[in-house]
């Protein structure tokens, strides 16, 4: 390799063309690869910022890739906001379901709070897309149409329990409803404050749905903590 001097002259001879580190190889993401990296990019920008407030353009630039990467994936914004919002459902619809075992129903009651807000606290992203209520799928995969389902799961174990007690069963359907919104609209409050921890915001609630106003423990605990 030829050789020159500094330009002092007389100094050390350097070499004319100094070898360059080559930059590392970008490792290329199979089809299933990109598209479950851009679910995620899209899960979080639009937990952060909301659907309108997306853009393609910001999940391309966080992926890097071109925008027309994301459209051969998904159409376009609407068609990532729609897999994400399923996903979600479908995450949190089973994670209650799962949650919802044989026991008293006042231990049904709490996994069905409990479950939700182990959801919020473990999935706060996923959450977040939920409750924010987009107009483009209004009333089809919303945080309320998931509610609604479990609603109608909570009504099937209310209309048993009444029809055990000699109470009208067909008012199932409306308990069911005023519990399971009493839980998700506390647990929106829960998703800001994080305060108290889950296990006593679960416990509160249990009390409140099971012993009402007039019988209100001081201190509640969960049934399942007093076993331990």
């Amino acid at each position: 390799m030829p050789e020159v001097s500094d330009e002092a002259g007389g100094g050390r001879a350097v070499p004319a063309a100094a070898a360059k580190p080559k930059p590392p190889s970008r490792v290329r993401m199979s089809a299933a690869q990109r598209r479950e990296q851009l679910i995620a990019i899209g899960r979080q920008l639009f937990a952060e910022r909301g659907f309108d407030a997306t853009s393609i353009e910001e999940v391309a630039a966080r992926a890097k890739v071109s925008k027309p990467v994301v459209y051969e994936h998904f159409g376009g914004k609407e068609g990532l906001y729609a897999v994400v919002v399923d996903r979600e459902v479908r995450a949190l619809l089973d994670r209650i379901t799962t949650a919802l075992t044989a026991g008293h129903p006042r231990e049904l009651l709490e996994q069905a709070a409990m479950a939700l807000l182990g959801y919020i606290e473990e999935e706060t992203s996923g959450f977040r897309v939920l409750v924010r209520e987009s107009p483009l799928l209004s009333g089809t995969a919303t945080f309320s149409s998931v509610m609604n389902d479990v609603a109608h799961q909570v009504e099937h174990i209310l209309g048993a329990e009444f029809k055990s007690r000699g109470y009208d069963p067909k008012l199932a359907e409306l308990y069911s409803q005023a519990l399971v919104g009493m839980v998700a609209l506390t647990g929106r409050w829960w998703l800001e404050v994080r305060k108290p921890r889950k296990e006593t915001v679960a416990a509160h609630l249990v009390n409140m749905a099971w012993n009402g106003l007039s019988h209100l423990e001081a201190k509640p605990t969960l049934i399942t903590a007093r076993r331990r």
